[in-house]
């Protein structure tokens, strides 16, 4: 993966009737961790009160022994986070919880509202104050703010108002509810854990736990666990299905299994796409860019009969700081994280194969390293289409400008990553590796978005991003 990087939206996870929530949690956070790096919180129902803790950091690093000892009950929801809305502080780390008028209340967001800028004005207007710049928070306060008799009532009020993308997990003192919105932008998943419920946004998480995958929460669908069981309500209107594809490029873990598919053999097909649309026929291996890129280069390798090898060896223990010796060494922040294998690619026509180029710049230090590594020939090949449009949808995306592809021809690429050829998977071909294709948002390769921005929004979105 182009070395942006990309900021993996966010994982959230819930669990009912454990008597080890708190630590169940953590291990769901644990698995999910590759959708967030920045901060990660969990909160707990001991069917009295709430109790949180929330920090920033990574999971393992917050979530000592002692810290959960701390968090009582057999009910939590936990939260990792990327800042797709609102900035990176203590201040934005979820999950939110409030006192209100029917009790707690704690949440959790995977996604980003389209129109939370004027909700948020006119909440602020009428005398709401808030916490943070998320826009979860601004669930939370139409929440607060309804006037109906039930928290299940409230949640639906709140999510008639917004629009976006969203997977919420929403904790009281004595239930658990998931809310999913009614486009399915985002995965959320329903497992069982004995006699205990787990939801989440990836099934990876349950594979750790040792939970049953049950099913997919459906778009707009509202599901409510309590002590009566597992309720169902899908009080939105009907629209189409806009699960995003990028999924399966980039952001799932290649163990998970979200939108009906198994996220592995999905990359290896497209591996497998890429060398049918665009094939080498002179080159003598493939080679990965890792990790995300590995599936993709097993099923290129097997469609074009070639050996894959591992030009490039990533190094898995790389926080996310470091500090750059003073005297300058060229290209420092790659090859702090990749190496090359000389032996393997000395005068080797190669394909490297990555599932993306976001600006071009690591992925023309990537193809330096390799060539100075001895490779003769170097024939660059992308498993997904052009990158031409930012992602409003819960990924933190650079802005127009700053993405190569919306303003350079595939040509004018190659030449600045200094391949000897460069080759993309084309959108139809991006459409074959799924079923029901129409089911998916392509926004990001297309800039033709599902859903309309208020232009207020749009303009907000874009200042957050050039001024990160």
């Amino acid at each position: 993966m182009e070395n942006f990087c990309w900021k993996e939206e966010c994982g959230v996870f819930g669990i009912y009737n454990h008597r080890e929530a708190a630590n169940i949690t953590y291990l769901g956070l644990y698995a999910l961790q590759h959708r967030g790096q920045e901060s990660a919180g969990i909160t707990t129902s001991d069917g009295k009160c709430l109790h949180s803790h929330r920090q920033m950091g990574l999971v393992a690093d917050i979530f000592h022994e002692n810290v959960l000892a701390r968090l009582p009950g057999r009910m939590a929801i936990g939260h990792v986070r990327y800042s797709t809305s609102g900035s990176s502080n203590i201040k934005n780390c979820q999950p939110f919880a409030i006192e209100y008028s029917l009790g707690s209340l704690a949440i959790a967001h995977n996604g980003n509202l389209i129109n939370d800028i004027p909700i948020r004005k006119r909440l602020v207007d009428s005398g709401a104050l808030f916490q943070s710049n998320s826009d979860t928070e601004v669930i939370v306060h139409l929440i607060a703010r309804s006037p109906l008799p039930t928290v299940e009532d409230r949640i639906i009020d709140a999510l008639r108002q917004v629009k976006g993308a969203y997977c919420l997990v929403i904790l009281t003192e004595n239930k658990l509810i998931a809310a999913r919105d009614p486009h399915g932008f985002r995965p959320l998943v329903l497992g069982r854990m004995g006699n205990s419920y787990v939801v989440a946004s990836e099934t990876c998480s349950f594979d750790l736990i040792e939970a049953e995958f049950i099913r997919e929460i459906e778009p707009g669908e509202i599901l409510i666990i309590d002590e009566n069981g597992i309720h169902s309500l899908f009080p939105f209107d009907k629209v189409e299905k806009k699960q995003c594809i990028f999924e399966f490029i980039y952001f799932a873990r290649p163990d998970s299994f979200i939108f009906g598919h198994n996220v592995y053999m999905v990359r290896k097909k497209l591996g497998e796409l890429l060398c049918k649309h665009c094939p080498c026929d002179e080159a003598e291996m493939v080679i990965p860019v890792p990790d995300s890129g590995i599936p993709a280069s097993i099923g290129y390798a097997n469609c074009a009969k070639i050996p894959l090898e591992l030009g490039l060896i990533r190094n898995h223990y790389v926080g996310r700081t470091f500090i750059e010796p003073k005297q300058s060494i060229r290209h420092f922040g790659v090859k702090i994280k990749l190496n090359v294998t000389s032996e393997i690619l000395k005068n080797k026509k190669v394909v490297v194969i990555d599932d993306s180029i976001v600006r071009g710049t690591t992925s023309r230090k990537i193809i330096k390293m390799i060539r100075n590594g001895g490779a003769k020939e170097i024939h660059f090949r992308i498993s997904s289409p052009p990158i031409i449009s930012p992602c409003y949808y819960g990924i933190d995306t650079p802005t127009h400008k700053e993405l190569i592809a919306s303003s350079h021809s595939i040509e004018e690429i190659n030449k600045y990553v200094t391949s000897d050829t460069l080759g993309y998977l084309p959108i139809e071909a991006l459409r074959e590796s799924v079923s029901n294709p129409d089911e998916y948002c392509y926004a990001c390769f297309t800039g033709k978005y599902p859903l309309p921005f208020p232009k207020e929004e749009l303009e907000q979105l874009n200042l957050f991003r050039s001024t990160r």
